[in-house]
């Protein structure tokens, strides 16, 4: 009965692991429509841009100015029209809070 009981318990903490895991990261709404007016500031407006969805959250930074923080790394995919870019927005959270830090753009191209 204790076997059976602590491996019913194990599989609960494993699902509920795979389930939090699964949950969009925090900050992830933010980070698409940031990814949106970042490539509208490089390229102007296009009704060519599309936006992943898909918000993969990265190893996180430690802010320069003081080590014992660190930034939140989401990486978004964008494109327009046959060009792919990926974009990296880092973000200072406190809280609910996302205050965006810093931002790059890559176009993904093979030359």
């Amino acid at each position: 009965m204790k076997k059976a009981l602590a491996r019913t318990t194990a599989c609960l903490a494993l699902c509920a692991a795979a389930g939090i895991a699964g949950a969009a990261p925090q900050c992830s709404g933010e980070a698409v429509s940031r990814a949106k007016k970042l490539l509208t500031f490089h390229f102007g407006e296009d009704d060519r841009i599309r936006i992943s969805p898909d918000v993969k959250e990265l190893p996180p930074i430690r802010n320069p100015a003081n080590k014992k923080q660190q930034f939140k790394v989401l990486e978004v995919w964008g494109s327009i029209y046959k060009g792919e870019y990926r974009m990296r927005l880092i973000y200072f959270v406190s809280g609910n809070d996302c205050t965006l830090m810093g931002q790059e753009i890559l176009e993904y191209a093979n030359l």
